[in-house]
């Protein structure tokens, strides 16, 4: 009976071990397993991570040279209106230093003789400031006489400032002398040179 006992005490230890061991075993498994998990999890949002800091910096150059690119842009576009104001106001005050001098007169006589040497042209009327056709009128009627250039008319308009316009043919044909005028043609056909020599600069 005792060794009945025995061996019975000897197979339930058996048994329970062997159970143990296949428990630990499940056990070992599963938390390698999960470990495993984690380890792949952990090893995922680390490339995400990486991959969008990456991205990040890449987007963050980008746009620090977009911004570089555009203040660049922005500074020669600055510089080239800067450039522009600059000469359109020399510009300005020489052709209103010109017309407020003693050339205008000779000017408009130019401009009156350029005029009737055309077989076309008729009735010419200079249009000036009050002003100015004070100032001028004798001078230049003087010198229209002189020349015999005939069917020329002075007229005051106040509608600008400096300068002078000249009407052909009873006012189908219109040029506009005036200092805006000249001053818009001369930076028109100035701005365009400026702008090739800031390019080779």
């Amino acid at each position: 009976m005792e060794i009945q006992l025995q061996e019975l005490i000897d197979q339930i230890k058996k048994e329970g071990v062997e159970s143990a061991e296949k428990q630990a075993q499940t056990i070992l498994e599963t938390a390698k397993a999960e470990a495993e998990k984690i380890v792949a999890s952990a090893q995922a949002q680390a490339d995400k991570i990486l991959e969008n800091a990456k991205s990040e910096n890449e987007r963050m150059v980008k746009s620090g040279e977009d911004a570089i690119r555009q203040a660049g842009r922005n500074l020669l576009i600055s510089f080239r209106e800067s450039i522009s104001r600059e000469m359109d106001a020399i510009l300005n005050k020489s052709v209103n230093d010109l017309y407020a001098s003693e050339s205008l007169a000779q000017i408009i006589i130019n401009a009156i003789e350029g005029w009737a040497s055309k077989p076309d042209a008729e009735n010419i009327e200079v249009i000036l400031n009050s002003d100015s056709l004070k100032s001028l009128e004798d001078k230049v009627l003087a010198e229209i006489k002189e020349k015999m250039l005939s069917g020329v008319t002075l007229k005051a308009n106040d509608n600008f400032d400096g300068g002078f316009r000249i009407s052909v043919n009873n006012g189908t044909a219109y040029y506009d002398y005036s200092a805006e005028a000249v001053v818009e043609m001369l930076s028109n056909y100035l701005s365009p040179r400026v702008a090739e020599l800031l390019k080779e600069a």
